[in-house]
């Protein structure tokens, strides 16, 4: 066993070397970009009509292009009809989506969301904190609920739907979830449609924003869940969300948002008030990019191959330095890694990194509030540096890692 002494020195000689390295957000490397370069060209002087004859440069076109849909129904298991291609990401979109709900109240609800005293969502940690950042920043109370033996705690949510009317939604990262790589079974989908809600309008924030990142060739089959709530009598439920901010140029890609029928009517109506219409041309220029849903699949083989080797690398390392004295996820898709450093040395562990010239995301943050009771976990993000500054920047993590525990066991 390294002494905290000789922890002390490593962190020193890191410290010297000057690194500037950053493992914070779950972004494209440019050679994942570079895959998507072709985007700049099209659709190509004079290519501005839709499949139906429709001039794209104008007004119009609500819903979005149809053929564009298309794709990404099939891809998501959803009818062309009910999904809306809209803003360049989906954060907006969710954000648009409670927002109305506040105001206006959800198809088949009981008035105004904002009416609801502490009105809640339950979310499954370790999460994305982006979900969160949103229900901070419209004041909804958040209630963290940690995934247990791998999966969802469906014994305490349904608990929590069944008995208490404040809690109006739930977040859910179904496929490849941030941080953890979890995949809902459909099992537990089916739960989820189909459990008694005290909130008339309980509604599944589905954001499907890892559905096609597969990191093995065993894809997992994105899960029908209109199907399955439609089915469990309610169709409503279920709000889905997906986008190509990861497919093609993050933050210039294409957003969706789909629904029953009567979901998609409701976000049809709001998003009318604010827009009179998206960016069909960057829509055209997908479709003429991606073809149809087999090239989506095809690009999306082409991006694994290059992310693939670093979370290797990361593995490698964590399996040689930190084996037994931290755990970690192995995921199947997806964008990041999520790392239990041990309790009380996540904090410690991030700043120790910090001051070494490694950029981790802050420790808490998968947490509503950032708060992680046990200040254990770290999420990691292999994409975005080379695949040498990937190896440099987890060897120097594990040694923070490993003095942060040997701080905290000789307090």
């Amino acid at each position: 066993m390294t002494s905290i002494e000789e922890l002390r020195q490593q962190h020193e000689e890191l410290r010297g070397q000057g690194l500037k390295l950053d493992l914070t957000r779950g972004k494209p490397s440019p050679e994942q970009l570079d895959l998507s370069n072709a985007l700049l060209t099209l659709p190509g002087e004079g290519d501005f009509r839709g499949a139906d004859g429709t001039d794209l440069r104008n007004y119009g076109g609500p819903d979005g292009l149809e053929e564009l849909r298309a794709i990404f129904g099939e891809l998501l298991h959803i009818p062309t009809a009910q999904l809306l291609a809209l803003d360049a990401v989906t954060l907006p979109i969710m954000h648009g989506t409670i927002v109305n709900a506040l105001l206006n109240g959800r198809p088949g609800g009981d008035g105004p969301w904002r009416d609801v005293k502490d009105v809640t969502f339950l979310c499954p940690v370790p999460g994305y904190d982006r979900h969160f950042t949103i229900c901070e920043a419209l004041g909804i109370r958040m209630i963290p609920v940690p995934f247990v033996d791998g999966g969802l705690d469906l014994v305490t949510i349904k608990r929590l739907v069944a008995s208490d009317a404040s809690i109006r939604g739930l977040w859910a990262v179904p496929t490849y979830a941030n941080p953890t790589g979890y995949s809902f079974t459909e099992a537990e989908v089916t739960a989820l449609v189909e459990m008694p809600s005290a909130a008339p309008d309980f509604t599944l924030m589905w954001d499907n924003a890892y559905a096609v990142h597969h990191l093995t060739d065993d894809e997992l089959p994105v899960i029908d869940v209109l199907a399955l709530a439609a089915a469990a009598g309610h169709p409503d439920r279920p709000i889905v969300f997906a986008s190509t901010s990861k497919i093609t140029f993050a933050g210039g890609g294409v957003g969706f948002v789909g629904g029953s029928p009567g979901t998609v009517a409701w976000v049809r109506e709001y998003s009318s008030a604010r827009n009179i219409g998206p960016d069909k041309i960057n829509q055209l220029r997908h479709v003429r990019f991606l073809k149809d849903a087999e090239g989506v699949r095809e690009h999306m083989r082409e991006n694994r191959a290059l992310i693939v080797p670093k979370f290797d690398a990361v593995f490698e390392i964590l399996d040689a330095r930190l084996a037994g004295a931290a755990e970690w996820t192995r995921p199947k898709g997806g964008y990041f890694i999520s790392l239990e450093a041990g309790e009380g040395c996540a904090t410690r562990a991030v700043a120790l990194a910090k001051e070494a010239g490694i950029a981790v995301t802050a420790a808490g943050s998968p947490y509503p509030y950032g708060d992680d009771p046990r200040d254990s976990t770290i999420r990691i993000a292999p994409t975005f540096p080379s695949l040498a500054d990937v190896r440099a920047a987890i060897d120097g993590l594990c040694t923070c890692i490993l003095l942060a525990q040997a701080e905290h066991a000789a307090a």
